[in-house]
């Protein structure tokens, strides 16, 4: 009998890790707390802002979120085609820990690669738009790693718990 394959399903929830954390921030931080936006650090929305160009400075954020949400939306949507596919393939793992743990990997990588070109490469956000917007922007950056360390420690063990035999008879 053929080992189970848990790579299909591992790349969905990947992709749909990177797509639920950036619906995270998005909603949490740009939205609900209103630290950030996607350009706040160059077109600030609040704090010692003209008033004459707060309004535009508003809108040039608001369509850069939704240029951000739409990308989480499209990572999400491939990240479900990609598990609607892995479930129906025989042979592959369903695994409960490699799917949670690839979900937090790619919220992990979301993080690490959000946090490291947005905040420190282009600096075009900061988690927080104040004086000490350091210590955020690496409780950011420290928040990935620790997904991604979770997420392939859930990965990595869900290999060695037993794997139940799945009936590829089944209609799915």
């Amino acid at each position: 009998m053929d080992q189970p394959d848990s790579r299909p399903l591992i790349s969905a929830g990947t992709l749909l890790g990177i797509g639920l954390g950036g619906f995270v921030d998005g909603i949490v931080f740009h939205q609900l707390l209103q630290v950030h936006n996607m350009l706040s650090a160059k077109y600030p929305v609040s704090g010692d802002v003209d008033p004459r160009s707060l309004a535009v400075n508003l809108e040039i954020n608001m369509f850069w979120d939704g240029l951000f949400h739409v990308f989480c939306w499209f990572m999400t949507a491939v990240g479900l085609g990609l598990l609607w596919k892995a479930v129906r393939r025989p042979g592959v793992s369903l695994s409960t820990p490699a799917f949670v743990g690839s979900l937090s990997l790619g919220w992990g990588i979301f993080n690490l690669v959000e946090g490291i070109i947005d905040h420190h490469l282009l600096h075009i956000h900061h988690v927080t738009e104040t004086a000490n917007h350091l210590v955020w922007d690496l409780a950011f950056l420290a928040s990935g790693v620790v997904l991604v360390l979770i997420g392939g420690w859930l990965i990595l063990s869900s290999g060695r718990e037993s794997e139940l035999p799945r009936h590829t008879s089944e209609a799915i």
